[in-house]
């Protein structure tokens, strides 16, 4: 398999490329805006990569998606978007992209993170009404998105099984923030050099359930996105996630 990888001097490029090293996967090119001595052609513009990429990784910014979409569907290239903090307009692009290339898309590429998802959605489908429901989310202090993309997915997977529209409540303050019913708390900490940490609890009347997720190294995310890159090649277009890679359902 050979890559494009894009955000390729980031902490999550590097972590990608260590590990492509590792498992003897060929990166053809990186994207960064960053000058870096790399072990591979680096460049700022997509439209300089060179030849030879059959997937294209993505972990860099939410402002970089214009380029790379246009890259990626003028070369038919699949791709794996690892970003998060798109905006309503950016997720509708990616959409709209997906109908002529293969698009994988998570807010986390960790296996145990897909497995949590699932055990939260059963978790709040099997409770019901009766037990309230928190997500708090921690990351280290550079992360510029909250809540993360991953509590966020949280968030959609309890909602959904819950089939409620109430909005998350993010973070609370004043004088009365007493639960209201079917409300889902939803919130970000962030500090230090933490990778990612996410819980979901489940608070009934005298007994509580919690659910977590720590990662201990941003290999977890490389390796995920490295097994995305693999699972895409020869897919046809459409947009493809974590459950499919699993088939967890």
């Amino acid at each position: 398999m050979k890559i494009y990888l894009s955000g390729a001097t980031g902490h999550m490029g590097r972590a990608v490329a260590a590990e492509a090293a590792r498992l003897g996967v060929q990166i053809a090119g990186g994207v960064d805006l960053n000058p870096a001595e790399l072990p591979f052609p680096l460049t700022d513009r997509f439209a300089s990569l060179p030849e030879g990429g059959e997937v294209l990784i993505d972990f860099s910014m939410p402002s970089s998606l214009d380029d790379l979409l246009a890259f990626a569907t003028a070369k038919g290239l699949p791709a794996v978007l690892c970003t998060t903090g798109y905006t309503e307009e950016q997720l509708l692009a990616i959409e709209q992209a997906s109908r002529r290339i293969a698009i994988f898309r998570s807010g986390n590429m960790s296996v145990g993170i897909a497995v949590l998802r699932r055990l939260a959605r059963q978790a709040a489908a099997a409770l019901g009404s009766s037990f309230d429901i928190e997500i708090v989310e921690a990351h280290h202090r550079r992360k510029a998105d909250a809540p993360s993309g991953t509590a966020l997915m949280l968030y959609d997977a309890v909602k959904n099984a819950r089939q409620t529209e109430s909005p998350a409540v993010q973070g609370r303050s004043g004088r009365d923030c007493r639960r209201q019913p079917g409300e889902i708390g939803l919130h970000a900490v962030r500090g230090g050099t933490v990778v990612g940490e996410h819980e979901v609890l489940f608070l009934g009347d005298q007994e509580r359930l919690t659910l977590t997720h720590s990662a201990e190294s941003r290999s977890v995310f490389a390796v995920g996105a490295l097994r995305a890159a693999q699972f895409l090649i020869g897919r046809a277009p459409g947009m493809y996630n974590m459950d499919d890679m699993l088939d967890l359902g």
